[in-house]
């Protein structure tokens, strides 16, 4: 029986196994692939198109909370593949070479894109290394990644400040640890989702358990931003200048490292503004991204193809994600203005857009981006299969 297996970026897998599964209400015509994660994953993409091409004050709640959507459906689909492989007797070496594989393609993908120079950033670089640092995770008990992710919580943001201070010169170190856009600012919701990976998806109490958890979340959050955060912020920022001094001497930038550093910036740990990843702001971000997992798995199966459109997107991930730069990069290029925010019903017009690319693009065996990354992972799996010389 073929199946088609979940990788970290949405992409397709496919293998040959014999084991059976019980028949879930959220997987698409038996081919193994949960239509409701693809339509969380491919609303995080739409999202980032509205951010990117029409935000407005009607769509302000995108802005960085599809970023924090992307990467835990990355997470979940991590957590997925990794069980399944696992539950086949497949060698851990051959997970490990796959996700290697695919961190170099991502990887490289993304220095592309920054390459394009676009005024948005490009998360690829931190989600490549997500791939190798959850190697250490992947194998450990739910109860050590549930730990995991409360402690990424609290401790990942002032390390990434302190990263982005002290490695700023490091580009690939800058990527795992130098500010929001890096691995370890992402990282929460990367090892959350390998958490809800290892549910069952198809249990009901679960997934409404996850919206109800995602709901709760996003309501203490977003009070404690609006109530608490901005008193307390401002106290912070004054004991920070009186601390610091009101005119700091910048550092000197020929000083040997660290002293050519710039002070972290440990104000943003009491932000909640997009892409600040403090705290509140992934909690913030957290919480959406649950209720919206938890939505899309609790849609009834008679009505699972309400979810196909948006699923569509999600099949092609990767190269829908790319796409919006390539696009931004061109019409630069071509001196045309891009931004639809200021048009009547713009935002619905770059949905509709989006979801016309996706669903041409998903009629496809496997999107662009999805097919050459396939043959890269499977050059890497063939060295891994290859007989040991004696």
């Amino acid at each position: 029986m073929s199946v088609v297996l979940h990788s970290p970026d949405g992409s397709p897998h496919e293998n040959n196994t014999d084991n059976r599964e019980k028949p879930a209400p959220n997987r698409s015509g038996g081919a193994g692939r949960l239509t409701a994660l693809d339509a969380a994953r491919g609303l995080a993409v739409i999202g980032m198109f509205l951010q990117h091409f029409a935000l407005n004050e009607r769509n302000a709640f995108v802005a960085g909370n599809t970023t924090l959507l992307f990467v835990l459906c990355g997470g979940i689909s991590y957590s997925i593949m990794a069980g399944r492989m696992k539950e086949r007797g497949t060698d851990a070496t051959v997970f490990r070479s796959r996700m290697l594989a695919r961190a170099v393609f991502v990887d490289v993908i993304g220095y592309l894109l920054i390459l394009l120079n676009t005024p948005y950033g490009i998360i690829l670089p931190a989600y490549a290394a997500m791939f190798v640092l959850a190697l250490v995770l992947v194998h450990r008990s739910t109860r050590a990644l549930v730990y995991t992710t409360l402690a990424l919580l609290l401790l990942a943001p002032p390390l990434m400040l302190l990263g982005m201070s002290v490695l700023s010169g490091a580009y690939l170190l800058q990527d795992i640890a130098g500010g929001p856009m890096s691995a370890l600012a992402l990282a929460p919701a990367f090892v959350a989702g390998m958490v809800i990976g290892r549910l069952d998806l198809t249990n009901k109490r679960r997934v409404m358990s996850l919206a109800i958890c995602g709901s709760i979340t996003l309501v203490i959050s977003k009070a404690i931003g609006a109530y608490v955060l901005p008193d307390l912020s401002i106290a912070f920022k004054s004991w920070l200048v009186s601390v610091q001094g009101p005119h700091a001497t910048p550092p000197d930038p020929y000083a040997i490292w660290p002293l050519n550093a710039d002070p972290p910036l440990w104000h943003m740990l009491l932000a909640t503004t997009p892409h600040t990843a403090s705290t509140f702001q992934t909690l913030i971000g957290l919480g959406i991204a649950l209720l919206v997992v938890g939505l899309m798995f609790l849609v009834p199966r008679k009505m699972i193809v309400i979810l196909t459109p948006f699923a569509a997107v999600g099949r092609v991930a990767l190269t829908m994600y790319a796409a919006q730069f390539v696009v931004v990069w061109v019409l630069t290029l071509l001196g045309v203005e891009y931004s639809l925010s200021e048009i009547s019903l713009g935002d619905l017009l770059v949905v509709v857009i989006t979801l016309v690319i996706g669903w041409i693009l998903a009629r496809l065996p496997n999107g662009p981006l999805e097919s050459i990354m396939r043959r890269f992972d499977q050059i890497f799996s063939s060295f891994g299969s290859a007989p040991t010389l004696k």
